[in-house]
């Protein structure tokens, strides 16, 4: 009777430590995240909040490039390879129809108890076949950065329009100029040949009346003299207005021009804000950000941007990694993120949160410029938008560096659009 009963709580015992075991088993993540920015610093901050409350789990960063396209054929190297090494990837807002098939469905590890706290637009740009591929993390839309101290010392106003832009850049550039800042420029943005170019140029052609490149209704409506028209103008600031090196320029080339106080105006995303404001830099309490300006169309447009956290589905731990990446892209993370990185949240209540609205005010007076973003035509043309994207940004680039005018380059890549989609042709939808 005895000897059963110390067999027993033998095993009870043996069970009871396997739980304890099992329980603190080691476990190793990986997020492939991004490091524009801040972006890396408070990602690494995000994984250490979550180390400290899950101490059996360590959480490893890992650098990626910086721009977009860089980024996407890293992953694919892993993503095709159906690698384990990564399990949580940051994938821009474009991605989740061509990835689709290497993320997890979300709705299988308890997403829909938050998906509805997040802008309903991005999770349905998110849901691939009923399936939630990747969850919001931070949504974007391009911003004109200015110099508020300039404008104010040469009585200028904030551009409403291109044209508006080009002369007061033009006049306080010269002026800067001749008191000694032979560096300084009236305007730097994304020019070089990549997914930044192709955000700044839509915003130019739709804000001129020319469309989307290709309309949700699957047509291509890119050659049209509207497009052809602003494409031209952007040209001529090459050079001008702005350095001939900005055909080379990404984000942070440009932040980092403006930062230094050799900018008058920027376009970039909301997370420039945070930096440009830091303590010593010329910019700190010297600048402020608006709409970007309007072309014919009279309406200003920002093209949205924005990021989201997929789960890898060959993650030797696809649970933990859910559990981690819900945690990152939650309501805690995404006001840490806002208020330190100026971040744009998902999450709809954060916008109306007294620390965000203090360190970043403009995510409530330019609201309504984030929930009516420009789309490209990523859902329109998938899974192909990364090759129409290449094809546009390619044909833009090549006026802007002056190996070709506007309205052959447009002709041409009408045709390349027509026998990559096998689209028809039609006009452009106005704003």
């Amino acid at each position: 009777m005895r000897k059963n009963l110390y067999l027993v709580l033998t095993l009870v015992f043996v069970l009871a430590l396997g739980g304890v075991v099992m329980a603190q088993e080691e476990i190793s993540l990986t997020v492939a995240g991004g490091a524009v920015g801040q972006e890396k610093e408070l990602t690494i901050k995000a994984a250490e909040m979550y180390m400290e409350r899950n101490p059996n789990v360590t959480v490893e960063v890992l650098d990626t490039p910086d721009l977009a396209n860089d980024r996407l054929g890293l992953y694919l190297q892993f993503l095709e390879a159906e690698s384990p090494k990564v399990d949580v990837y940051q994938i821009d807002v474009i991605w989740p129809g061509d990835l689709a098939e290497h993320f997890i469905d979300f709705y299988d590890y308890g997403a829909e108890d938050i998906a509805d706290d997040h802008f309903k637009a991005i999770i349905e740009n998110n849901t691939v076949d009923g399936r939630l591929v990747a969850l919001p993390w931070f949504t974007d839309a391009g911003l004109l950065y200015y110099r508020t101290d300039l404008l104010e010392k040469y009585d200028r106003d904030v551009p409403e329009t291109w044209d508006e832009l080009e002369d007061t850049a033009q006049y306080i550039m010269e002026e800067e100029r001749a008191a000694g800042n032979e560096d300084f420029y009236g305007y730097v943005w994304q020019g070089d040949a990549y997914e930044g170019l192709t955000c700044d140029a839509l915003e130019w052609i739709y804000s001129n009346g020319g469309g989307q490149i290709v309309s949700p209704d699957q047509k291509i409506t890119i050659n049209n003299e509207k497009a052809i028209e602003i494409i031209d103008q952007a040209a001529g600031w090459v050079g001008t207005i702005s350095p001939n090196g900005v055909t080379g320029m990404g984000e942070e080339d440009a932040r980092a021009m403006f930062e230094a106080g050799n900018a008058l105006f920027m376009r970039n995303w909301p997370y420039a804000y945070a930096l440009a404001g830091q303590e010593g830099k010329p910019t700190a309490g010297n600048f402020d950000v608006s709409p970007l300006p309007a072309g014919d169309s009279g309406s200003s447009a920002a093209t949205l941007g924005g990021w989201n956290l997929g789960v890898s589905k060959y993650s030797e731990h696809p649970e933990e990694a859910a559990k981690l990446a819900m945690f990152l892209a939650g309501e805690e993370v995404q006001k840490m993120r806002a208020v330190e990185g100026s971040f744009n949240p998902t999450i709809e209540s954060l916008y109306e949160d007294e620390d965000v609205l203090e360190a970043v005010p403009f995510f409530g007076s330019l609201y309504d410029v984030f929930v009516n973003a420009v789309a490209r035509p990523s859902t329109a043309t998938a899974p192909q938008y990364n090759q129409v994207s290449e094809l546009f940004f390619q044909a833009t680039h090549s006026v802007l560096t002056g190996e070709d005018n506007a309205r052959s380059a447009i002709e041409y890549l009408e045709l390349d659009l027509m026998d990559l989609t096998d689209f028809e042709t039609g006009e452009p939808m106005q704003p």
